[in-house]
């Protein structure tokens, strides 16, 4: 019995030591870095929806598929400039409502092909944001 209290104890301090390391994190994390952190964190949650998707957990699928969707719609919607972003912006919108639309279908239809579609396309987007901030004098720039 202890050692259940003890591993659940460890798993509390580990979690709010992850949760320290991440907020650190996004507290030093310029403009770019934050948005780079917004991409990973709807990876992480749509890698997690597909296994819970093949695992048959229904309410645990549903959750990280929710947690993706915020990401998208709060985080990278919203970070969205369209008066100094124009046609880009625009795109970028699109695309961002097109995704959130794979999320709701894979989650009502259990469907991993739009799962990954919207994992691909996030990775894709992702990918290209991080080559724009390795690019030289983009971080000092806020970019």
């Amino acid at each position: 019995m202890s050692a259940m209290r003890g591993a659940a104890a460890y798993g509390r301090g580990a979690n709010a030591y992850a949760k320290v390391g991440v907020e650190s994190g996004v507290m030093s994390a310029s403009p770019h870095q934050l948005i780079v952190m917004l991409f990973d964190g709807a990876q992480a949650s749509i890698r997690a929806a597909r296994i819970h998707m093949q695992n048959g957990n229904t309410a645990e699928k549903g959750k990280s598929i929710s947690k993706a969707l915020d990401i998208v719609n709060n985080g990278l919607m919203a970070s969205l400039d369209a008066e100094r972003g124009g046609d880009v912006a625009q795109r970028l919108a699109s695309l961002y409502d097109y995704i959130a639309r794979l999320l709701l279908a894979a989650n009502l239809r259990n469907d991993e092909q739009s799962l990954d579609e919207a994992g691909k396309l996030l990775e894709d987007i992702g990918t290209a944001w991080r080559d724009i901030g390795s690019q030289p004098g983009a971080q000092a720039s806020g970019q």
